[in-house]
Protein backbone atom coordinates (compact mmCIF):
# COMPACT_ATOMS: atom_id res chain seq x y z
CA UNK A 1 0.00 0.00 0.00
CA UNK A 2 1.45 3.14 -0.92
CA UNK A 3 1.63 6.38 1.68
CA UNK A 4 1.54 9.76 0.89
CA UNK A 5 5.19 11.35 2.34
CA UNK A 6 4.56 14.01 4.54
CA UNK A 7 4.69 17.25 2.27
CA UNK A 8 4.39 20.94 3.22
CA UNK A 9 1.50 22.23 1.60
CA UNK A 10 2.37 25.50 0.11
CA UNK A 11 0.84 28.20 -2.41
CA UNK A 12 2.38 27.71 -6.38
CA UNK A 13 4.53 30.48 -6.75
CA UNK A 14 3.22 33.30 -9.55
CA UNK A 15 6.26 32.57 -11.88
CA UNK A 16 5.57 28.21 -11.83
CA UNK A 17 6.45 26.99 -14.84
CA UNK A 18 5.26 22.76 -14.89
CA UNK A 19 8.60 21.20 -16.29
CA UNK A 20 7.40 17.31 -15.87
CA UNK A 21 5.51 14.76 -14.14
CA UNK A 22 7.22 11.90 -11.41
CA UNK A 23 6.04 8.94 -14.05
CA UNK A 24 7.20 5.97 -10.85
CA UNK A 25 9.15 4.90 -8.15
CA UNK A 26 13.24 3.81 -9.01
CA UNK A 27 14.64 1.22 -6.76
CA UNK A 28 13.91 0.73 -3.18
CA UNK A 29 15.33 3.64 -1.47
CA UNK A 30 12.35 6.22 -2.69
CA UNK A 31 14.02 7.59 -5.63
CA UNK A 32 11.77 8.39 -8.16
CA UNK A 33 11.86 8.56 -12.14
CA UNK A 34 11.00 12.00 -13.48
CA UNK A 35 9.54 12.75 -17.07
CA UNK A 36 10.32 15.79 -18.01
CA UNK A 37 8.49 17.74 -20.51
CA UNK A 38 11.49 19.76 -22.18
CA UNK A 39 14.65 18.23 -24.12
CA UNK A 40 16.43 20.69 -21.73
CA UNK A 41 15.50 19.81 -18.47
CA UNK A 42 17.93 22.04 -16.69
CA UNK A 43 15.74 23.22 -13.89
CA UNK A 44 14.85 20.14 -12.78
CA UNK A 45 18.62 19.83 -11.93
CA UNK A 46 19.20 23.34 -10.55
CA UNK A 47 15.99 23.75 -8.05
CA UNK A 48 16.27 22.83 -4.88
CA UNK A 49 12.21 23.10 -4.72
CA UNK A 50 9.77 21.25 -6.41
CA UNK A 51 6.05 22.29 -6.34
CA UNK A 52 3.21 19.40 -6.77
CA UNK A 53 0.06 18.89 -7.59
CA UNK A 54 -1.99 15.74 -8.13
CA UNK A 55 -2.00 14.03 -11.40
CA UNK A 56 -4.95 15.70 -13.94
CA UNK A 57 -6.86 12.13 -13.68
CA UNK A 58 -6.22 8.55 -11.66
CA UNK A 59 -6.35 8.75 -7.73
CA UNK A 60 -5.02 11.18 -5.95
CA UNK A 61 -3.02 10.87 -3.07
CA UNK A 62 -3.36 14.34 -2.26
CA UNK A 63 -5.01 18.03 -3.41
CA UNK A 64 -3.44 21.34 -4.01
CA UNK A 65 -0.18 22.12 -4.01
CA UNK A 66 2.85 20.48 -1.98
CA UNK A 67 6.72 21.51 -1.80
CA UNK A 68 8.74 18.72 -2.37
CA UNK A 69 12.97 19.55 -1.10
CA UNK A 70 14.88 17.45 -3.64
CA UNK A 71 18.19 16.77 -2.44
CA UNK A 72 19.62 15.44 -5.98
CA UNK A 73 18.07 14.74 -9.61
CA UNK A 74 20.39 13.50 -12.59
CA UNK A 75 20.04 11.65 -15.65
CA UNK A 76 20.42 7.93 -15.60
CA UNK A 77 20.53 6.26 -18.68
CA UNK A 78 17.65 7.82 -20.45
CA UNK A 79 15.66 9.57 -18.60
CA UNK A 80 15.95 11.02 -14.87
CA UNK A 81 16.22 10.19 -11.48
CA UNK A 82 15.70 11.91 -8.34
CA UNK A 83 15.85 11.88 -4.58
CA UNK A 84 14.39 13.70 -1.66
CA UNK A 85 14.43 14.15 2.05
CA UNK A 86 10.95 13.55 2.35
CA UNK A 87 10.94 10.57 0.34
CA UNK A 88 12.92 7.20 2.01
CA UNK A 89 11.49 4.34 0.63
CA UNK A 90 9.77 2.60 -2.56
CA UNK A 91 5.74 3.14 -1.19
CA UNK A 92 5.74 6.85 -0.75
CA UNK A 93 7.91 7.26 -4.17
CA UNK A 94 4.86 5.08 -5.89
CA UNK A 95 2.52 7.31 -3.71
CA UNK A 96 4.05 10.72 -5.78
CA UNK A 97 3.35 8.86 -9.26
CA UNK A 98 1.53 10.56 -11.99
CA UNK A 99 2.18 14.14 -9.55
CA UNK A 100 2.95 16.89 -11.91
CA UNK A 101 6.01 19.03 -11.32
CA UNK A 102 6.38 22.70 -11.06
CA UNK A 103 9.29 24.94 -10.36
CA UNK A 104 9.54 28.63 -9.71
CA UNK A 105 11.01 30.32 -12.98
CA UNK A 106 13.54 32.17 -10.57
CA UNK A 107 15.23 28.63 -9.96
CA UNK A 108 15.76 28.05 -13.20
CA UNK A 109 19.66 28.38 -13.95
CA UNK A 110 20.48 31.55 -15.75
CA UNK A 111 20.60 31.33 -19.75
CA UNK A 112 23.06 32.20 -21.79
CA UNK A 113 23.81 35.06 -23.69
CA UNK A 114 21.52 34.77 -26.62
CA UNK A 115 19.81 31.39 -25.27
CA UNK A 116 16.34 31.62 -24.09
CA UNK A 117 13.95 28.96 -22.21
CA UNK A 118 10.73 28.31 -24.11
CA UNK A 119 8.91 28.81 -21.03
CA UNK A 120 10.03 32.89 -21.95
CA UNK A 121 9.48 33.33 -25.45
CA UNK A 122 5.72 32.07 -25.11
CA UNK A 123 3.18 35.05 -25.93
CA UNK A 124 5.59 36.83 -27.04
CA UNK A 125 4.84 39.25 -30.02
CA UNK A 126 6.46 39.10 -33.04
CA UNK A 127 6.84 41.73 -35.80
CA UNK A 128 9.20 42.04 -38.38
CA UNK A 129 11.93 44.91 -39.13
CA UNK A 130 8.98 47.01 -41.16
CA UNK A 131 7.07 46.61 -38.25
CA UNK A 132 4.26 44.28 -39.32
CA UNK A 133 2.50 42.27 -36.58
CA UNK A 134 3.30 38.63 -37.33
CA UNK A 135 1.64 36.65 -34.50
CA UNK A 136 2.41 35.32 -31.09
CA UNK A 137 4.03 32.45 -30.21
CA UNK A 138 1.58 30.09 -29.07
CA UNK A 139 4.17 26.97 -29.25
CA UNK A 140 7.87 26.02 -29.62
CA UNK A 141 8.48 22.85 -32.29
CA UNK A 142 11.76 21.31 -32.71
CA UNK A 143 12.83 20.02 -36.00
CA UNK A 144 15.81 18.10 -35.66
CA UNK A 145 18.70 20.66 -35.51
CA UNK A 146 16.67 23.73 -35.24
CA UNK A 147 13.42 25.11 -32.98
CA UNK A 148 10.62 26.70 -34.66
CA UNK A 149 8.47 29.40 -33.62
CA UNK A 150 4.22 28.49 -33.91
CA UNK A 151 2.69 31.98 -34.13
CA UNK A 152 -0.73 32.18 -33.90
CA UNK A 153 -2.48 35.15 -35.59
CA UNK A 154 -5.73 36.22 -37.22
CA UNK A 155 -6.85 36.40 -40.74
CA UNK A 156 -10.02 37.38 -42.25
CA UNK A 157 -11.29 36.76 -38.80
CA UNK A 158 -9.92 33.27 -39.10
CA UNK A 159 -7.23 32.01 -36.21
CA UNK A 160 -4.19 31.13 -38.45
CA UNK A 161 -0.64 29.48 -37.86
CA UNK A 162 2.69 30.74 -38.85
CA UNK A 163 5.52 29.40 -38.55
CA UNK A 164 9.46 31.23 -38.42
CA UNK A 165 12.44 29.07 -37.40
CA UNK A 166 14.25 30.08 -34.64
CA UNK A 167 17.52 31.03 -36.11
CA UNK A 168 20.10 33.83 -36.22
CA UNK A 169 18.94 34.21 -39.99
CA UNK A 170 15.15 35.17 -39.31
CA UNK A 171 15.54 36.03 -35.77
CA UNK A 172 17.01 39.94 -35.43
CA UNK A 173 16.16 40.51 -31.78
CA UNK A 174 14.71 38.95 -28.78
CA UNK A 175 13.63 41.43 -25.92
CA UNK A 176 12.17 40.01 -23.10
CA UNK A 177 11.13 43.08 -21.01
CA UNK A 178 9.10 44.50 -24.27
CA UNK A 179 8.18 40.81 -25.05
CA UNK A 180 8.32 40.85 -29.00
CA UNK A 181 10.67 39.19 -30.86
CA UNK A 182 11.68 41.08 -34.58
CA UNK A 183 12.47 38.81 -37.35
CA UNK A 184 13.55 39.23 -40.79
CA UNK A 185 10.18 37.63 -42.01
CA UNK A 186 7.38 38.56 -44.59
CA UNK A 187 3.85 38.05 -43.40
CA UNK A 188 3.41 36.27 -47.29
CA UNK A 189 6.22 34.05 -46.98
Amino acid sequence: MSHMPELEASELPADAVEVGRIADAWGIKGWFKVAAFSSDPEALFSASRWYLQPAEKGARQFSGTVLLPVKQARVHSDSIVATSPAVNDRNSAEALRGARIFVARSDFPKAEDGEYYWVDLMGLSVVNREGVALGVVRDLMATGPQTVLVLAYEEDGKERERMIPFVDAYVDKVDLQARTIVADWQPDY
